[in-house]
């Protein structure tokens, strides 16, 4: 029997660049955990930001993507000060285990 296809109903999405993972529910960040301490960054602008899109560098400038992908840039909306990340490495699911970091973002 082949699976069925249809929309994708998972809300929650990890984000890994070559420092930081951001955690997503739906397009929110909802946590963000710095790769090289291990730790969890209450304090990082991302949080309670919305995901606006991703954009790959090219000669021509940025251009923007319609989904984040490996080698893109993550794009934050932060007001008058938008967030670009480092080169996206990996774009996966986040472990249950991850579930409890998640702050009021989440809610």
């Amino acid at each position: 029997m082949r699976p069925t296809t249809g929309p994708e109903r998972r809300r929650h999405k990890l984000l890994v660049t070559q420092n930081t993972e951001y955690h997503l529910r739906d397009r929110c960040c909802v946590a963000v955990r710095d790769l090289w301490s291990g730790r969890w960054r209450d304090d990082h602008p991302a949080i309670g930001k919305r995901l606006f899109g991703a954009v790959r560098p090219s000669p021509r400038g940025l251009e923007p993507l319609s989904a984040p992908e490996v080698d893109s840039l993550l794009w934050f909306e932060n007001g008058d000060n938008d967030i670009l990340t480092s080169r996206l490495t990996t774009v996966t699911r986040p472990p249950k285990s991850a579930l409890r970091h998640y702050g009021a973002a989440a809610a």
